[in-house]
């Protein structure tokens, strides 16, 4: 009986498939692959090494001041207040781990995301193209991502950032295309029937025009960024996540929490930062139509 039923059932050997398919690709890539590792990694230590130059008072003083500059005093105050709870908690330098993988995680995935939903806007193939790719990218179970990564380069930031990319990456497409899209059609004409070339369309009228959504999309980036930093933890990298992984091996609540509650710091500073700057687009996109 079941000698019959395997034959009905023929094993596909997909994932052996896909095994083959990245072995060639690491083997046939090595040198650009090494070449991502190396610039990775190098931006990842060199932020981190900026954000522990100065002493951590120095640094709270700095989120302050960039806070109460982006949005209020009373944002400016929480920033420290928060800050300084970080350091009181003796996660500051899983904190400043944590938050040079984000920063550089959420700089590659906009770096990436804007010019591919710019083109996804401006031509229908590309995004035929483009949402198959990214509902896959979003259905997969974030975990899936760090076995290549993890294949690729091995143990440490660099697999984390690279998986964190694109897990972060879709948000920013999405939104950039649809900001794109929804830039009025009479503007555009208006610039065309002054005969201005189409990267200058692009670049003084459709991006000031879609800024504010565009920024929507950057803010979901980091916020997506943030949330796989405890998986990122799992290859290798440090930080935040890795306290988190720790807590949950040995039932350490209270390391747990201490680092839970530091990324949810940790979030609402860059969430309330990356919003202020959107509210402030409509006064950017303002002057640039008139100019």
């Amino acid at each position: 009986m079941s000698e019959s039923f395997d034959v009905l059932e023929p094993r596909i050997d997909l994932g052996q498939w896909v095994e083959d398919a990245f072995d060639w690709f690491t083997e046939t890539f090595e040198v650009v692959l090494d070449g991502i590792d190396t610039g990775l990694g190098w931006a990842y230590e060199t932020l981190l090494s900026g954000l522990n130059a100065p002493p951590f008072l120095v640094m709270i003083a700095i989120f302050g001041a960039l806070g109460w500059l982006a949005r209020s005093w009373q944002f400016a105050i929480f920033a420290v207040l928060g800050f300084y709870l970080i350091a009181g908690m003796d996660q500051w330098e899983g904190a400043m781990q944590t938050l040079s993988l984000v920063l550089i995680s959420a700089a590659v995935a906009v770096i990436l995301a804007v010019p591919i939903g710019i083109l996804a806007a401006k031509s229908q193939p590309v995004s035929n193209v483009v949402r198959p790719v990214l509902d896959f990218m979003q259905t997969l179970p974030p975990m899936v991502y760090l076995i290549p990564a993890l294949a690729a380069f091995g143990i440490g930031e660099v697999p984390g950032i690279i998986a964190t990319v694109v897990f972060a990456m879709p948000p920013g497409v999405r939104l950039t295309e649809l900001a794109i899209r929804q830039v009025d059609a009479e503007v555009v004409e208006a610039g065309q029937a002054f005969g201005s070339p189409p990267g200058r369309i692009l670049r003084q009228i459709q991006l000031p025009l879609a800024l504010p959504t565009i920024m929507a999309g950057i803010n979901q980036v980091i916020m997506l960024a943030l949330s796989m930093v405890v998986l990122a933890a799992m290859v290798g990298a440090e930080g935040l996540g890795l306290d988190v992984l720790s807590g949950l091996s040995s039932l350490n609540v209270a390391l747990g929490v201490e680092a839970g509650v530091s990324v949810v710091i940790i979030a609402i500073y860059l969430d309330r930062i990356v919003a202020a700057l959107a509210d402030r687009a409509p006064v950017v996109k303002a002057a640039k139509v008139r100019d």
